[in-house]
């Protein structure tokens, strides 16, 4: 769970999976029940967040007026970043990425290039609040269920 959390800041550790394996490992521990709704439902937030976070920066490119240059200068980006050995590699990424495809859609609007990556740099801010908020609500659970069956484990 504590992997989880730090996850939802550090893009390289799988944040929101690892926080729902954790609850999947309480569950299939012998003194919990299992609780196949609880199960189900998390899974499927974490799959569309996690399909979220990588949507969430390109359309954030869109919305401040990018073109599908700088949506795919975004991606290519948040790719680069994940491998580049700078500390926040993955946030630099997509706003060069998307900087950078902007100029070579229109090399002489360098306004509009930076409010497309600065659109690129809000989306990824925004998808990493989900992610927090969304691991804190499965820490919530999994303290939650401990809690619950606190006598069997203590």
């Amino acid at each position: 769970m504590i992997v989880g959390i730090f996850g939802s800041f550090i893009p390289v550790l799988p944040g929101l999976s690892s926080s729902w394996v954790g609850l999947l490992l309480l569950y299939l521990t012998k003194t919990v029940e299992n609780n196949y709704w609880v199960l189900g439902i998390t899974f499927v937030l974490m799959v569309i967040i996690t399909i979220l976070d990588y949507v969430i920066p390109s359309r954030g490119t869109k919305k401040f007026g990018g073109s599908s240059y700088g949506v795919w200068g975004t991606n290519i980006g948040l790719i680069v970043g994940i491998f580049a050995p700078i500390p926040f590699g993955v946030i630099i990424g997509p706003f060069l990425g998307a900087f950078i495809g902007e100029l070579m859609y229109d090399s002489q609007d360098h306004k509009r290039a930076l409010k497309a990556a600065t659109g690129s740099l809000l989306g990824f801010l925004a998808s990493s609040f989900v992610n927090f908020l969304f691991t804190v609500v499965y820490l919530g659970i999994f303290l939650n269920v401990a809690w619950e069956y606190r006598n069997i484990f203590f």
